[in-house]
């Protein structure tokens, strides 16, 4: 039995796609935040990996067999602001997913706001990143704007009367141009879509994530459990904000995210190959 080794993210997001994999011996699961995947992958260190996709390029090829998108709200993919939107002229942005920060940059310009420039920010230090390196943790050090990502949006969000402005990436992405939007998708090394791990962990990704969509009720109330997210919203996030299938209108969006992000020199504007399959 071949054995494969899956990179993935350790957000709430990723359960559809994953939960039940753990118990598998034929599976070795990397938990990893989204900016880091493509990497491990590009390495030799993980067969398959739940890449953003600004990273899905050279070298590597997407699997048609999940993704992480939506085709409106998202809920944890949201910028914060202390002044109106059309406003903002910085933007601290987590560094956590390599997709999410060029996506408000583009979601931004597409509502003419800017130049907009764009510091790193350690969400969890709360302070940009080199200062964060240089002197510690920073409490309550937040920013005039900035774009989180992930589960601390919901379990650890900046003070309301810090932020009274706010915007949801995958809502206005939606508004401006009526498509869904792609975040993650599953990718191999190019070359390597045949040999035996990619080949057992895309089955055994393509039937987790059809299991997994009948029963996402019970998997909101597992993984809600000693976390900040309560069982309704776990399941309201899963069930309705989220979407796993790389159709075709999710291709679509793809494609025209990159063009727009090409065309602002913040991608190379190519879409990330796919394996024969998923043409």
């Amino acid at each position: 039995m071949s054995v494969c080794r899956i990179a993935y993210v350790r957000y709430l997001n990723t359960a559809p796609l994953v939960e039940g994999l753990a118990s598998d011996p034929s599976v070795t699961l990397i938990p990893a935040v989204p900016s880091r995947i493509a990497g491990l992958v590009r390495r030799g260190e993980a067969d398959v990996g739940l890449a953003s996709v600004v990273d899905a390029t050279d070298g590597l090829t997407v699997l048609p067999v999940g993704m992480i998108g939506c085709d409106g709200p998202t809920l944890t993919v949201r910028v914060f602001s202390s002044v109106p939107v059309a406003q903002v002229r910085e933007l601290h942005a987590d560094t956590d997913s390599h997709t999410s920060v060029v996506l408000a940059q583009v979601v931004l310009a597409l509502m003419g706001v800017g130049p907009l420039r764009v510091t790193d920010f350690d969400a969890r230090e709360r302070a940009p990143i080199d200062e964060a390196r240089a002197s510690g943790p920073i409490e309550g050090a937040w920013p005039e704007a900035v774009l989180l990502i992930g589960d601390k949006v919901v379990c650890d969000a900046p003070p309301a009367d810090r932020y009274p402005y706010q915007m949801d990436l995958g809502e206005e992405w939606k508004k401006l141009t009526g498509l869904p939007f792609v975040y993650a998708a599953w990718v191999c090394r190019t070359g390597e879509e045949g040999s035996p791990a990619v080949g057992r962990a895309c089955m055994l990704l393509d039937r987790q994530r059809r299991r997994n969509a009948m029963r996402i009720g019970w998997i909101a109330g597992r993984r809600s459990g000693g976390t900040r997210w309560s069982p309704a919203l776990a399941q309201r996030y899963l069930g309705e904000s989220l979407r796993y299938e790389l159709g075709e209108s999710a291709r679509a969006g793809l494609g025209r995210f990159v063009a727009e992000a090409g065309a602002r020199g913040l991608h190379a504007g190519r879409v990330p190959a796919f394996v024969s399959g998923g043409r």
